[in-house]
């Protein structure tokens, strides 16, 4: 095995993933550095959960190869199975066990035992915050602290790589802060996080991101690059009496991107700092009632809606 190859927690050249005709995932590139936190963000339905599940070896591929840890995928996914951590999507924790009770199972499912088993679970459990929740029913306790503790047992036994799909969904704010809280934590253990979210504040946070969509990666690099070098344009920030009369005025102006945020509208197109006096004529002509206009960086999402239209 090369160097090259050996310094990847994951490497993947035209990986491939069809269903009967239908692409889910369509010749991927991508690498991730040992010890960093690696985001997939895109939307429901983009390729982010199929391509977990050829990471791990849980499905083929049709086409192309990937590695985990130096690991090739189809050849020996048991190997991986051992170095790895997996949270999916859907809760998959007993809820009339205690979340000790499920630990334990998880523990020795993974061969821990006996001493070991006792202290990983101690660990865990007070990196989480519910040492003094350990015995109560996973039924009772509230969204965030299952989320938790389902990340307890995929980190159990002290995998070098951590794979979370979703691992946020449906959770309120708070907790999703203080889960993002835990995962720097890991992080600065050493441990390789792959994250999938749909969500663009969790996205920020990563140390490098790849955007797909309909099965392809149309960017990938540090959230900061991605925002200064994928995104065509400038970016006007506007709030205004009346957004959505607005949004159709700049619509059908033809403004290339227009996006409402609440109650604050985000145009993008080129040289928009020169026509911010033409833009605030436009929509008070169209009874939108401006009150401010400036030019912000864009976020993420501007980005991505950006890239995902010039496909």
């Amino acid at each position: 095995m090369s160097e090259e190859r050996r310094r990847f927690a994951v490497e993947a050249h035209g990986l491939t993933r069809k269903f009967g005709d239908f692409v889910a995932v369509d010749h991927i590139d991508f690498a991730v550095e040992p010890g960093e936190i690696f985001g997939f963000l895109g939307p429901n339905g983009s390729g982010k959960t199929t391509t977990i599940r050829m990471l791990l070896g849980l499905i083929t591929p049709t086409e192309g190869e990937a590695r985990v840890l130096g690991i090739d995928i189809t050849r020996e996914p048991d190997a991986i199975a051992r170095r790895v951590g997996y949270m999916s999507q859907k809760f998959s924790l007993y809820p009339d066990l205690t979340a000790e009770e499920n630990l334990t199972f998880y523990g020795q499912a993974y061969g821990l035992k006996g001493r070991t088993l006792a202290r990983r679970k101690d660990e865990v459990l007070e990196l989480i915050g519910l040492s003094s929740r350990r015995d109560r029913l996973t039924a009772n306790l509230a969204g965030g602290w299952q989320q938790r503790l389902a990340l307890a047992a995929a980190i159990l036994h002290e995998p070098e790589l951590l794979f979370l799909d979703e691992p946020t969904a449906g959770v309120d704010p708070v907790s999703r802060r203080n889960f993002w809280r835990l995962l720097y934590s890991l992080a600065a253990q050493k441990t390789t996080i792959f994250v999938t979210t749909h969500y663009m504040d969790e996205a920020e946070q990563c140390h490098r991101l790849a955007f797909i969509h309909r099965g392809g990666l149309i960017a990938i690099g540090p959230p900061g690059e991605i925002k200064r070098e994928r995104m065509q344009g400038q970016v006007v920030e506007i709030i205004c009496e009346h957004p959505q009369a607005g949004v159709r005025a700049l619509r059908e102006a033809g403004i290339p991107e227009v996006a409402l945020y609440g109650k604050r509208i985000h145009a993008a197109g080129p040289e928009m700092a020169g026509r911010l006096s033409a833009l605030e004529s436009l929509l008070k002509q169209a009874g939108a009632g401006p009150k401010t206009l400036r030019i912000i960086p864009p976020s993420l999402e501007d980005v991505f809606i950006a890239n995902v239209k010039a496909q």
